[in-house]
């Protein structure tokens, strides 16, 4: 079992950057060259910016490189009329068709750039346990389908026949969603934004951030950039590099694994269309298959001592259990990666001072979420008022008792599975 992240060991287009060495000048510096980051350095560099990204280790080695390969282009537990309900009709409608189109985004910039990612517009499915929760996402795909989502739902029956798994109740799927290899999708975005003129620096930590004059300095081990603007595209490996803007998240650690390859006779029942799944449940049953026949899963699970090794075994037993797998192959790589949830889960754009920004999208739907992020953010390097852009924008704001609730997914895991079985259990009688 390799420690690494399945994406990275079969990446086929990665390639060794630079580290920046002595004083640079741009307009817009990156921090940060995961999906968020480079896709702003693609989209402002194809507006004629000069863009620097600054990565401390390399392309797509934090979330980016960490997570399942799923393009879902919603939001995690908020549906449009949750959201207008809290942030207001227009507000709430523009990001809504910003989420609504992300997985297209995603998609569109792969066939224009030739991306080989093995991706695959597929479809995100969600099935539902039980009636309750297919009640709630019927109404939830309807919601999604006025600003435009491919959103279809699903009886019992299609799911079983779309998915191989048994016992729901029903779902929705989205078409616009689907599959790739991210490590792979990030290293073609990192190539497509420097075919655009940017300008990506791998190993490049950054120590230092000023107000320097009417921009800032960016320093690193080796090199120092003077810029404009900045834009701070770390997601949850902030490294500290803003108390405040560290305090205004929970970190949340997901697991996933991946199996050997399956045979030719199980992968034909399993997902014969090449969608992947997550669904409703507080503690998230997901599944997919990559290129090669792997299946992969995750989820959170509960930490402590030897959790490395813990919680990919029950993650197996988990998948086995649930798609009648009973010879299930043995997990050939595990991994974990951090995710930054915000209060409310959405995208959020955060105001650290003058031409300083940060940006938040991922809440578990990070591929499509922070490539759409990057052309917002690329709007505002360009002079774009932030304020009118689709993206919540606001100052930082700090959770109270950030020490203790930055543990409360995991700390409440135990309970969110106790529900989750009382909930499919009355809905079987």
């Amino acid at each position: 079992m390799s420690d690494i992240s399945l994406w990275h060991a079969v990446a086929r287009n990665r390639r060794d950057r630079p580290s920046l060495q002595g004083p640079a000048e741009a307009d817009l510096v990156i921090v940060g060259g995961g999906f968020s980051g480079l896709s702003t350095a693609l989209h402002a560099a194809a507006r004629g910016l000069s863009v620097i990204v600054l990565e401390a280790e390399i392309v797509a080695w934090g979330a980016t490189g960490r997570n399942a390969g799923f393009v879902v282009p919603n939001f995690a537990k908020m549906d449009p009329d949750n959201v207008i309900a809290l942030i207001g009709a227009e507000r709430g409608e523009r990001l809504a068709h910003f989420a609504s189109a992300s997985g297209d985004l995603v998609f569109d910039l792969i066939r224009r750039h030739g991306i080989d990612c093995a991706a695959d517009q597929s479809g995100w499915i969600q099935p539902a346990p039980t009636a309750a929760a297919f009640a709630r996402v019927r109404a939830r795909a309807g919601q999604w389908a006025r600003y435009g989502a491919r959103a279809e739902v699903l009886d019992d029956r299609a799911v079983e026949a779309l998915t191989g798994a048994r016992g729901y109740a029903g779902g929705w799927m989205d078409r616009s969603g689907g599959v790739l290899n991210p490590v792979e999708y990030a290293n073609g975005l990192a190539d497509a934004a420097e075919a655009a003129g940017a300008r990506v620096f791998e190993t490049s930590r950054v120590t230092a951030l000023e107000r320097e004059g009417s921009g800032y300095r960016i320093a690193t081990g080796a090199g120092s950039v003077r810029a404009g603007r900045v834009f701070v595209a770390t997601n949850a490996y902030d490294g500290r590099l803003n108390s405040r803007l560290s305090r205004s998240y929970v970190p949340l650690r997901v697991f996933q694994i991946a199996t050997r390859p399956l045979p030719a006779s199980v992968r034909q029942r399993l997902l014969p269309g090449n969608q992947c799944v997550s669904d409703t449940r507080r503690n998230l049953f997901t599944f997919r298959f990559d290129a090669e026949n792997r299946l992969i899963t995750g989820g959170m699970h509960i930490l402590g001592p030897g959790a490395a090794r813990r919680v990919p075994r029950a993650i197996h037993r988990r998948l086995a259990e649930k798609l009648d797998l009973p010879d299930l192959p043995p997990i050939e790589y595990a991994w974990s990666g951090m995710a930054a949830v915000m209060p409310d889960f959405l995208p959020h754009l955060v105001d650290l001072g003058p031409g300083l920004l940060a940006g938040f999208a991922c809440n578990g739907r990070g591929i499509a979420m922070t490539t759409a992020l990057g052309a917002v953010v690329a709007d505002w390097a360009a002079g774009a008022d932030p304020h009118g852009l689709p993206v919540p924008y606001a100052a930082p704001s700090e959770l109270p008792f950030h020490a203790f609730v930055r543990h409360a997914p995991n700390a409440l895991l135990p309970w969110s599975m106790l529900r989750d079985r009382f909930d499919e259990s009355a809905g079987a009688r």
